[in-house]
């Protein structure tokens, strides 16, 4: 009897939909096929596989706006947002291959010596529910205009979406160039077992530590994203109305449930009065609510146990001292309105423990060295924001993260890499070097 997984609607627990789970043998069927379709995909010159990869996302464009209500019914986005995903992820499969085809075309050095950029074979990726298309389709585009064959395995949680962006991607790619699997932890065990060449993963770090550990016998590529702990300092002489409203939308966003979600706030002492009573405001302003509801900002947590967790957080905080100004420990189910936490010490789990929910947790220091060894006192180290003025740049350059954002976002812009430090992941992606990342480098001397 084949096996399904059902897809459900967070906002109200209704199902939405089933795909068929792929077993065992049929990731290994898939991994035989892809080899096949890679060993000829390798062979078509970049510049034409560029061309075919850009012609399959254009021709997306016709299905965007069944893609964007498909994403935000499935996940628990609102629909703008979940617009904003689905045709941005159109937009940037293109301009990636184009950037990909520029990284990775072959470079002449000196002395008559080449520095080629050949493709690995299969790469296996395994992506999230949180950015279920946009995540996928960054390590998926250059992956194939390296000239890898890819399988993609999406979060169970939403394969319907999955299914349908990139199962009508791949129609118009060689056949097999791109394959997408089903299921849940077994699933993805067989494909980073399976003989394939890298495994390109987002999503938790004991995920991600099983993932290396069983890659490790045949010394696969990895590229891995494994979660975050971002905190932010405001200092003194921040500017309080733009780090107010930034503390608040950076722990909301996405309803707190993305990986450079602001989870720990250090404040001076002397402005946290002004601080903590307009970060309440602008909070008390977020409404939560199911996707096409108007003016909903915080949709549903995607399943009862995330739920679970952010609220026993949320009472751990509580318990051991927390001031709660807006929210609480008492939520509604699916959801968690928007709650502002202060008095946060290293003591609880809401400081330690990757939250994913939108809470503004806060706590005041003294000194700024303080702030900057709590900040650093975590196993991540994806991105960090600081907000001030004077001797800002010093601060922010005694953060341990990947991307650090001074008196704004810490995602960088233009080029840049999408990369964490320490515990939040190993290697990165996007940018010219990040593409690279999905190639062999091979040195030729004429």
């Amino acid at each position: 009897m084949t096996e399904r997984i059902q897809s459900f609607d967070p906002s109200n627990g209704e199902p939405l939909g089933e795909v068929t789970l792929s077993s065992v043998e049929q990731v290994s069927e898939a991994v035989t096929k892809a080899k096949v379709a890679q060993a000829l995909w390798r062979k078509t010159p970049i510049n034409e596989r560029v061309q075919i990869i850009s012609a399959a996302y254009e021709a997306l464009d016709h299905f965007s706006d069944a893609f964007s209500e498909l994403l935000a019914r499935e996940m628990g986005k609102d629909i703008r947002r979940a617009t904003g995903e689905a045709t941005g992820a159109i937009y940037m499969g293109q301009h990636y291959a184009e950037e990909a085809r520029r990284a990775l075309s072959t470079r002449q050095l000196s002395g008559g010596t080449e520095l080629q950029y050949r493709s690995l074979g299969v790469v296996g990726v395994i992506s999230p529910w949180n950015y279920p298309v946009m995540m996928a389709n960054n390590l998926i585009v250059p992956a194939l205009v390296a000239g890898n064959s890819v399988i993609l395995k999406p979060s169970e949680e939403t394969p319907l979406i999955a299914e349908a962006f990139f199962g009508e991607l791949k129609k118009h790619l060689p056949d097999n160039v791109l394959t997408i699997i089903h299921g849940s932890r077994e699933t993805g065990k067989a494909l980073v077992e399976s003989d394939i060449q890298m495994i390109a993963f987002t999503g938790s770090k004991l995920a991600g530590q099983d993932i290396m550990a069983r890659a490790a016998t045949k010394v696969k590529r990895l590229v891995m994203e494994l979660g975050g702990k971002d905190p932010m300092i405001v200092m003194r002489d921040a500017n309080l109305e733009q780090a107010a409203s930034f503390a608040v939308a950076g722990s909301f966003e996405n309803s707190g449930q993305m990986c450079t979600s602001i989870e720990r706030i250090y404040v001076d002492e002397r402005i946290a009065d002004k601080f903590e009573q307009r970060v309440t405001e602008i909070a008390n302003m977020y409404q939560i609510g199911p996707w096409d509801q108007p003016n909903v900002n915080i949709g549903p947590i995607i399943n009862a146990t995330q739920h679970a967790k952010i609220v026993d957080q949320i009472k751990d905080a509580e318990q051991k001292g927390a001031s709660i100004l807006l929210g609480g420990s008492q939520q509604p189910e699916r959801y968690i309105r928007p709650t502002v936490i202060t008095g946060m010490t290293p003591e609880m789990k809401i400081e330690t423990e990757e939250t994913f929910g939108p809470i503004v947790a806060i706590s005041r220091y003294q000194a700024i060295d303080e702030a900057i060894k709590r900040a650093n006192a975590s196993e991540y180290g994806l991105g960090a924001v600081v907000f001030g003025n004077q001797g800002v740049q010093g601060v922010a350059d005694e953060l341990d993260a990947g991307m650090v954002g001074i008196n704004q976002g810490q995602g960088g812009g233009g080029d840049a890499p999408w990369v964490g430090a320490k515990q939040s992941g190993l290697g990165f992606h996007g940018s010219v070097d990040g593409h690279r990342q999905f190639a062999q480098v091979k040195v030729v001397s004429k």
